[in-house]
Parts: structure tokens; C-alpha cells; sequence
């Protein structure tokens, strides 16, 4: 994510139909209890942005929740190192080219930052352990960075150490999806792609390769960094999957206080990070940059939200957030019982998509993918994502906590689950009984609460929730309600312990 926008005006369309997820999003196995959560294979590919080290601290956090495949250094129209014998380079993207003119590198970060914050991982990775299952070593974590595309912005025309690797986890004989974050540009992956068409193309069994890497790669892009997704990507790997953060993201980046309504902006101020991120815990939380903090990122001279006065100057104040652009490329991946992993337009942490028309292996926001705001009484393009501050920051905080706190000490989410099917085909007039339950690690008292995603499903009539705040919950599916409508239901448990934990549960309910 960087600091200059760039928006999209393409025709969309969501899927509404009640008898089947798309082709491209399909569910985990319907065997699956409908608590457990899943781990689903991930590789990070940033050019280190001062957003991107904020996002790449809190991934760390949570490295128990994937299976980490990979940590790559690429390049950007912000950011690239320059080839060392001083030729000079002017970005294909437009505002960039128009900012920075001809470059010889550009606000390069070096490619140690990673193993220096994995280094930090290392030091709380023992009491993390305490928390949770899954942290994997240190060790493991460091022989996965590799250097990608890096000389210049959208270069992808050699192999690389970082490319290779890409290329080597799609061609693997594990069939799972491997979702590629792009957090800069998508150079370094297009670079892999090509390879995989320069080495098989022409043979036999190019369009089994073809099927298999089409079918395993996803990209959650944050923006166009580079000009290689539409160059390169789109037109020879139409097949791959693409979910595209062009606006809702924001919310999470450099303008937050812009489209964060000021109910919520406490989460992200100066004052909740003192308490609960930068001091009394660990090395790893406290490398975290925010406004007013005295330090600066080596040869970036743009990073100065340090700075007091630039900070003054900006209506700051002392700490708070800077921004995490592309930490919803993760946020995406969270399961906690939200479903958005099966369709990308059932919305989620990561934010909420629809798929094109154009190309329907992309899902895409906008400025007409909106969810209503209750604080300003509109719909809201950034909502879908900025719904979720408080229990993101609160689910860091509880992250950050754990560096440094026993397991008694520190608090852990509830667990929540489902008395019947997530599905449920229902008719028009019915009378649907939904039925939650459950735990909690510390023994906390949970709240429940009931309510409908009126954004996700395609019945846009008001649903009246009876015991909404209780386990058991009921509803009539409305008079407007028609064959083929989804109704979708939010079952949301959130613990009393400090700070808050929030897990869910997602009923689907489908009129036949």
C-alpha cells in the first residue's frame, strides 16, 4: 500500500445464487466442524514501505494462524534498489513518474528488515508458544526470505532467488491454494508465472501445468504497484484468482482518520497503542512505527511521520497509528467463523468483493461495493473493511500481550459453533430457529448478539431477529423474500476479558 490513490471503474456483478458457491472460491470440506478453523498456505511479497513493517510485525503475531510458504522482497513504483551501475529509470505509472522523474533507485529499505523483525519473533517465540499451537521457529521463518525483483519497479525480465521460490510452492504436489499477499508490486510473482509459461509451454503437458497453477494461485493485490498484473498476468493467467483492495483498505492506511468515523478512531489513536502495543511488550511490538516516535526507516526520506513536527503539522498526536495498508491481504485469511474464505462477497475481516463481470476470477471493491455505516447513516465503500477496527485492534492487542503474559494472565477468544448446518433452505414465511453455542478458554462471560449482513446475501429486505442477544435466536423470512434469495445471519460472541475477544459464526440461509 502507498501513499497516492488510484481507483477503478469497472461494472460488477455479485453472485447470488442459492444452490452453489462459485467454481473459483469452493468450500472447505462439509464434513469440517463448523468451529474449527483452517490454516490455508500464504506467501508475502513486500518492498518495504513503512506500512508494510507496521503490517509485517502484526503478521508475525499470528504466523500460527497460516502455513507460511514463503517472505519475499519485491519492488514497487515507490520503492526499488536500482541495478548498482547507475542507469537511470522513470516509473510506467503515471503519478509516480510525475513525482519522482528519473531515478537511479528509489527510497530503497535494504532486504534485512524481515530477518531483523523475525530476529525480535524470536525473542517472545517461547511465550507466544504458551498461547497457542502452531508458532512456527524462528529458524523455519528465516530460511523463508528470499530476495525477489528488486532492481527496478514492474522488472520481472530474470529469475529470481524470490521468484524461483514462488514458482517452485505453485508447481508442488500439494493441491491446496497458495494465496500470494502483494504488498507492493506484482512483479516478483509475474516473474514466477513467466517461468512456469517459458519452461512448459510447448510441451505436453503444458495445459495440465497450466490448470494446476491457475487453480492453486491466488493474489490479494492492495492496488496496481507496478504495471505487471495488467501487462502480463492478466492477459497469459486469466485463470488466476485476483482479489483486488483498491479502496477499502484505506480505512487501515496513511488518510485512516478520513474514513474511520471518529466513534472508532480511538482504536487507532496514540493512546490505545501506548497501552497496549509499544511499552511492556516485547522487542517485537515495540519496533511498531507510529506518529511522533523519533525513528526513521534508512533512505526513506518520505518516512518521517516520526518526526514532532511533521507530526504537529499533520494533527497528530504523539503515537498514534501510522498505517497497515496491507495487512487486510492477512486479515483475509483469519478464519474466525466468518466464512469469507469460501466467497470473497460474503465479506469479512479482509473486507468484502464481487466478482466481475469481465473476468470472473476476480473479485474486486469500488466505490459501489458499499455496507452501511451506522455512524454517518450512509453507505460507505470503505465500511466493509472499517466495520472491523475495533475487534482487529483488540485481537492485536490480545496478540501483543501475549509476548509478555502468562496464559492466565492474558485473554484468548471464545470459541463458537453452530447446533445445526450452516446452510439452511428455508420458504418464504418460515419460521428459522438458529441455534449458538459457546466456551471460553478463561473462563470469561460471553455476550451473543444476532444480527443480519444485510450487504452479503442478496434478500435486501429488514429481517426482525427475535432473542437476538441470546444463543437461540429466531426470524421469519420476510413477505418481499424470493426464490433464490440468501439471508445472511451473524451469530457474534465477544468475551468480557481485557482487552475483548469477538469470534463468529455464519448462517447462510437460502429460500427455495
Amino acid at each position: 500500500m502507498k501513499s497516492l490513490a488510484f481507483t477503478i471503474s469497472i461494472l460488477l456483478g455479485v453472485l447470488t445464487f442459492y444452490s452453489c458457491k462459485p467454481d473459483s472460491f469452493e468450500s472447505m470440506d462439509e464434513e469440517i466442524l463448523t468451529s474449527e478453523r483452517q490454516r490455508h498456505r500464504t506467501i508475502v511479497t513486500t518492498d518495504g514501505e513503512v506500512d508494510d513493517v507496521d503490517s509485517f510485525i502484526r503478521f508475525l503475531f499470528y504466523t500460527n494462524e497460516f502455513d507460511v510458504e514463503g517472505l519475499v522482497y519485491s519492488s514497487s513504483q515507490w520503492h526499488y534498489k536500482g541495478d548498482g551501475q547507475g542507469t537511470k529509470f522513470t516509473s510506467e505509472m503515471p503519478n509516480t513518474a510525475e513525482r519522482y522523474g528519473e531515478r537511479t533507485e528509489l527510497r530503497w529499505p535494504g532486504t534485512t528488515w524481515m530477518q531483523d523483525l523475525i530476529g525480535k519473533y524470536k525473542e517472545i517465540h517461547p511465550n507466544l508458544q504458551l498461547h497457542a499451537e502452531g508458532f512456527p521457529e524462528p529458524e523455519a521463518l528465516l530460511e523463508l526470505v528470499k530476495i525477489g525483483n528488486i532492481d527496478f519497479e514492474g522488472e520481472m525480465e530474470k529469475d529470481t532467488e524470490g521468484s524461483d521460490w514462488i514458482k517452485s510452492v505453485l508447481l508442488d504436489n500439494d493441491p491446496r491454494p497458495v494465496y500470494i499477499q502483494i504488498w507492493g508490486g506484482t512483479n516478483t510473482a509475474a516473474r514466477a508465472l513467466k517461468s512456469i509459461e517459458e519452461e512448459y509451454k510447448g510441451r505436453d503437458n503444458w495445459e495440465e501445468i497450466y490448470k494446476k497453477v491457475s487453480d492453486k494461485a491466488v493474489l490479494y493485490t492492495v492496488l496496481d504497484q507496478d504495471a505487471t498484473y495488467e501487462k502480463y498476468i492478466e492477459p497469459n493467467w486469466p485463470e488466476v484468482k485476483v482479489i483486488y483492495n483498491s479502496d477499502q483498505f484505506w480505512c487501515f492506511a496513511y488518510p485512516w482518520v478520513t474514513r474511520v468515523p471518529e466513534e472508532l478512531r480511538q482504536y487507532l489513536s496514540g493512546d490505545f497503542f501506548k497501552e497496549h502495543i509499544l511499552f511492556e511488550r516485547g522487542p517485537l511490538a515495540g519496533a511498531y512505527y507510529t506518529w511522533g516516535d523519533g525513528r526513521q526507516i534508512d533512505n526513506d526520506e518520505e518516512h518521517d511521520q516520526g518526526e514532532i513536527e511533521v507530526m504537529k503539522k499533520s494533527k497528530r498526536q504523539q503515537y498514534d497509528f501510522i498505517s497497515e495498508g496491507d495487512s487486510p491481504a492477512f486479515f483475509y485469511l483469519l478464519d474466525v467463523g466468518l466464512r469469507s474464505m469460501e466467497n470473497p462477497a460474503y465479506g469479512g475481516w479482509g473486507g468484502r468483493f464481487v466478482q466481475s463481470q469481465s473476468n470472473p476470477n476476480r473479485w474486486e471493491d469500488g466505490k459501489h461495493v458499499t455496507d452501511f455505516n451506522p455512524y454517518t447513516k450512509q453507505d460507505d465503500a470503505t465500511y466493509p473493511q472499517t466495520r472491523w477496527v475495533k475487534e482487529l485492534q483488540h485481537d492485536f492487542a490480545a496478540r501483543a500481550s501475549w509476548s509478555v503474559k502468562s496464559y492466565e494472565e492474558a485473554n484468548h477468544a471464545p470459541e463458537v459453533s453452530l447446533k445445526h448446518d450452516k446452510d439452511l433452505k428455508v420458504k418464504v414465511g418460515d419460521k428459522v430457529v438458529l441455534q449458538g453455542q459457546a466456551s471460553d478458554p478463561d473462563g470469561d462471560e460471553l455476550e451473543y448478539l444476532w444480527w443480519h449482513y444485510m450487504e452479503a446475501g442478496s434478500m435486501q429486505g429488514v429481517v426482525q431477529i427475535q432473542d437476538r442477544e441470546s444463543k437461540e435466536a429466531s426470524f421469519v423470512v420476510p413477505e418481499e423474500a424470493r426464490v433464490g434469495d440468501t439471508i445472511h445471519m451473524i451469530f457474534e460472541v465477544r468475551d468480557n476479558g481485557y482487552p475483548s475477544l469477538t469470534r463468529y459464526q455464519r448462517v447462510i440461509v437460502y429460500v427455495k
